[in-house]
C-alpha cells in the first residue's frame, strides 16, 4: 500500500495536474471532453490516495498462527463441494485482498471462517445465512504466505 501511495503521490499526481492544466488551455470548458476526463482521473487518483492513507493509518498486522496441518491465512485449499460434485481451489486472504472470481476468499466470509483451522479430510459446514448452509470437504492444503501478488481492493 505504501508503494502504491508513493507512486500515486510522486508520479501520477504531478502528471495528472499537468494534464488538467494542459487540457484547460483548450478553451470552452463546457465542451472540453479532454479537460473533463483529465479532471475525473485526477479526482479518482486523489480519492485512491485518501483511501490508501486511511487504510495505512488504521491497518493492523495479522499473523497466521495456524499449524502445519491446518488451514491458515494465505493457504491454498482444495475443497470438494458435495452439493456441486466438484473440486475448487481457493486461497484464504485478508479482506483487502479479496477477489472471489480469482479464488481469493476473505477470512471474514462464511466460507473463510468455516475452513480456517480445518485439516485435510475434515468436512466443514459453511453457514451462508440462517436458512442456507452447505458442506464441503478439505482435500488438500498448500501452505502459503502473503507474497504481495494479490491486488489490494479498489475501494
Amino acid at each position: 500500500m505504501k508503494e502504491e501511495l508513493e507512486h500515486r503521490r510522486k508520479e501520477l499526481l504531478p502528471e495528472q495536474l499537468e494534464e488538467v492544466k494542459r487540457t484547460r488551455a483548450f478553451g470552452d470548458l463546457s465542451e472540453n471532453y479532454e479537460y473533463k476526463t483529465a479532471k475525473q482521473e485526477l479526482n479518482r487518483n486523489k480519492s485512491r490516495i485518501r483511501y490508501l492513507e486511511q487504510m495505512i493509518k488504521t491497518a493492523h498486522v495479522i499473523s497466521d498462527r495456524s499449524s502445519a496441518d491446518t488451514v491458515g491465512l494465505y493457504d491454498r485449499v482444495t475443497v470438494y463441494m458435495e452439493e456441486d460434485d466438484e473440486e475448487q481451489v481457493i486461497q484464504v486472504v485478508t479482506t483487502v485482498r479479496t477477489d472471489p472470481r480469482q479464488g481469493l476468499i476473505s477470512k471474514e466470509s462464511p466460507f473463510g471462517k468455516a475452513v480456517l483451522g480445518a485439516r485435510e479430510g475434515d468436512r466443514v459446514t459453511v453457514a451462508v445465512s440462517n436458512d442456507y448452509s452447505y458442506v464441503c470437504e478439505i482435500r488438500h492444503i498448500e501452505k502459503g504466505a502473503d507474497d504481495g501478488s494479490a491486488p489490494i481492493l479498489q475501494y
